[in-house]
This record gives C-alpha cells, structure tokens and sequence, in this order.
C-alpha cells in the first residue's frame, strides 16, 4: 500500500514538473551552460533535441491542447541556429560559437519581456494547466505570473550581461566566472522565485480568507539553495585556479554558514507540530 502511494506521489511531481514553465526553459538552459568555443554545434543540438522533445510529450499528455508561446519559441529559434550553423562560413561559425549564449538569452528576455507587454506572460500558459478555469482571471494569480516571468527575464538578462562581458571585456568565453557561476547563479535564483513564490502567494490568499492551509515559505527558504551555491562555486575555484586560495576557501565556509542560520531561521519560522 505504501508503495502505491509513493509511486502516486512521484507520479504528482513528475506531472507537476512537466507542467512547470522551468520544463519549457530547458533548452534555453542547456544553450546558455553548454555553448563555447567548439561546443556550438553540441549546444544548439541538445536544445533543439530538448525543444522538439518537450512539443512532443506535450501533446501526447494532453492531446489537442495548444502550442505554448515558449514551446513555438524554443523550436524555431534552436532549429534557425541550428541551420545557420550548418551553412555559415568559417567567420560566421567562429562567432556563433562566441556569442550564441548572448544571443540566446537575450532572445528568451525578449520573449518575456514580449510577452508580458502582450499581457500573457509566458509562465501562465502553464499555471493554468495546474489551477481550475475559475482562477485564470483571479488579478493575484495574474500578478503572480507576471512576476515569475519577469524573474526569467532578469535572470537571462544577468547570463547575457555576464556573458558578453567574458566575451567582449574579458576576450574569454571559457571564464569561469562569466561563463558559467554567474549565469548558474541567475538560474537557480529564478528556479527558486518561481517554486517559492506561488506558495507565497496561495499561503496569504488562504490566510486573508481565515482558512486552513500550509504557513506562508520563510524567505529563507528562497536562500538557502543560493546560499549552497556558495560552496561549489568556492570548491570549482580552488579547483581551475578561477581566483585566489583564500576566495576559494572563503566561499565554502561562507556557504556552509549562511546554510546553518538560513536553516535555523527556517526551522524558526516555521510553525512547530505537536505530537
């Protein structure tokens, strides 16, 4: 019996994550870590192969439902940089492999952005695949959406401004700091706003009603994975040599701190069970 209903729990959060607007962002994620220096053709691959992938399971899950604005996104941009690739000269394909990741985030914070000006941010066409139709014009899960989209906008927008200066200040697209920790950093921090903000959200409106339901998340509970970011990134720089001994060192019992006491503060907050 408990078998049953672990397999029917991660049957829910498998479904849950499918239907999380983080699934449609995948390819964007993977073009923005992956792409490099001789890594173009890789990159471009595994986000078309993710992009065409995620149109496919979506209409095998729910036959007849409509394409999503980042489904159509996904598809046509990977699928033009993936022929661009193929038929640029030697000079166009060295800067594909430079500047790619720039233009890939920069064209995901434009589709946000885009598409909170059109009034339908991205992130809501796949709420309302986990809420019931009454709550669609609800103005709170509106409101909610817009702010999720726009924290993947700036979170593309932090990747190509750290990005571009690897490239065009620093003339090195395999800076660890720029190329990667920088741009991870912005990731997790909108994966993060976006699993920790409607819980927010759902905890105040049920609160307001004076009924029952889960407490309103710690902020906290929104910084402790930042705040473990700290220690791989100290151990990557004692690794590659991407800064001075003590930084390295420094990061790891910062992270390791600042995991305890966010920790603490969260076990504080939250309200205790008797029994």
């Amino acid at each position: 019996m408990s078998h049953g209903r672990t397999d029917t729990a991660a049957g829910d959060r498998l479904s849950h994550f499918l239907d999380s607007p983080v699934i449609g962002m995948s390819p964007w994620i993977a073009m923005s870590v992956l792409v490099g220096p001789g890594r173009f053709e890789l990159a471009v691959g595994i986000a078309l192969a993710l992009a065409v992938a995620l149109v496919i399971i979506g209409r095998i899950r729910r036959p007849g439902s409509s394409f999503k604005i980042l489904e159509v996104a996904d598809v046509v941009f990977f699928a033009a940089m993936a022929i661009i690739g193929i038929f640029a000269s030697a000079g166009t394909h060295r800067w594909l492999e430079d500047y790619s990741g720039e233009v890939a985030n920069i064209a995901l914070m434009t589709i946000a952005l885009g598409s909170m000006a059109c009034r339908v941010p991205f992130t809501l066409q796949y709420a309302r695949e986990q809420v019931p139709r009454e709550m669609w014009s609800d103005p709170r899960f509106l409101r909610t959406n817009y702010y999720i989209t726009a924290a993947w906008g700036a979170a593309f927008a932090v990747a190509a401004i750290a990005g571009a200066f690897g490239d065009l200040v620093l003339h090195n697209s395999n800076n660890v700091w720029t190329g990667w920790i920088i741009q991870i950093a912005a990731i997790i921090a909108a994966l993060q706003f976006t699993q920790w903000y409607p819980d927010v959200v759902r905890a105040r409106a049920l609160r307001e009603k004076n009924l029952p339901g889960p407490p309103e998340p710690p902020l906290s509970s929104l910084l402790i994975p930042l705040a473990g970011y700290l220690a791989p990134v100290g151990i990557v720089v004692l690794a590659v040599g991407a800064g001075p001994v003590w930084l390295g060192v420094g990061l790891i019992v910062l992270g390791a701190l600042l995991v305890k006491s966010l920790s603490r503060a969260k076990e504080e907050a939250e309200p205790r069970v008797s029994g």
